[in-house]
């Protein structure tokens, strides 16, 4: 989900900040040591971790930040969008659930994910 909004950024030659969700940032703090193990310059993509009402909050409202880019819940978009708003600041919202899955009580669970993937067999 981060390199959807943090790749196309980074190849118009832009730098990005990313804050992960307080809940799973570990993944996101990973794609920053890859870019510095590649060789992405320093302060090309920086990682902002932290609580989404101080650090998330900051970001939407801040008059250097030229874009946001959310993927979340509706609550938080509304409150990203109403801070970006302040500045005319364009925002990119993705909101809600949009992915469900049901995972039956007869699922072997040892095959993997991959059982999943012919869901026409259903």
């Amino acid at each position: 989900m981060a390199t959807w909004k943090v790749a196309p950024a980074l190849a118009a030659g832009c730098a990005a900040i990313l804050k992960p969700s307080e809940l799973a940032s570990v993944t996101c703090l990973e794609l920053g040591e890859i870019c510095r193990e590649v060789g992405l310059p320093p302060g090309v993509l920086n990682i902002l971790s932290g609580l989404g009402h101080e650090a998330g909050a900051s970001l939407a409202s801040h008059p250097d930040v030229d874009k946001i880019a959310f993927t979340g819940s509706s609550a938080t978009g509304s409150r990203i969008m109403t801070a970006a708003a302040q500045l005319i600041k364009p925002v990119s919202l993705e909101l809600g659930g949009k992915s469900p899955i049901i995972v039956f009580e007869d699922v072997d669970l040892d095959k993997g994910w991959c059982a999943f993937s012919n869901m026409s067999s259903l």
